[in-house]
């Protein structure tokens, strides 16, 4: 198989004259291979590389909340190292909740610590339910919360493991607020895993 051909370049004399061969090298080579090419990144308009986005290969698991009361609130992700999700380039998110007390629990979508700006502004309403309008999803134009769920029943003493769609894509500053109304005290171990 023949992997580089010769041509007359498009500008060359030889080819101007009609000539389709000749012994005077008014040629360039063509390639007549692929070759394969990986997608890194971009410049974007200030000329910042930007580099693509992956999903993430595992979750990330939260230090746990320990004697949790009937009744109390904890916010996850709550490290000193990670006190928030980061949402910026990725659709979906997996969370997973391991009580060691089952029952009913209330998630609920928050805008993270006011220690941690959204983009460039800040301080942020920290702690307070994620809003915005679902209109594409056929919810109308109304701002309605993100996630709000009441009371979702989890087995004690195993990761209990929810997908959410695309209700936080991009989303800068994100915790989770978990709500113990299994009716009893519960350690709570929080996880995450983002999807492009």
């Amino acid at each position: 198989m023949v992997y580089n051909r010769t041509g007359y370049a498009p500008w060359s004399l030889t080819r101007e004259a009609g000539v389709q061969s000749a012994t005077v090298d008014g040629t360039i080579e063509v390639p007549q291979y692929i070759q394969p090419t990986i997608d890194t990144g971009f410049v974007d308009i200030k000329g910042n590389w930007k580099g693509v986005r992956s999903s993430d290969e595992v979750f990330f698991i939260d230090a746990t909340h320990e004697g949790v009361p009937n009744g109390a609130t904890v916010l996850s992700p709550q490290t000193a190292d990670r006190d928030f999700i980061d949402m910026t380039g990725y659709a979906d998110l997996f969370i997973a909740l391991l009580p060691t007390n089952g029952g009913n629990y209330a998630i609920k979508g928050v805008m993270g610590p006011d220690t941690n700006s959204f983009a460039n502004l800040s301080p942020v309403d920290s702690n307070t339910l994620l809003k915005g309008s679902n209109a594409l999803e056929g919810q109308g134009d109304d701002f309605n919360s993100l996630l709000s769920d009441s009371a979702q029943a989890l087995t004690a003493d195993v990761w209990n493991i929810f997908y959410i769609k695309a209700s936080f894509r991009g989303q800068k500053n994100l915790q989770m607020q978990i709500i113990n109304n299994s009716g009893g005290n519960s350690d709570i171990t929080f996880a995450f895993m983002r999807l492009v």
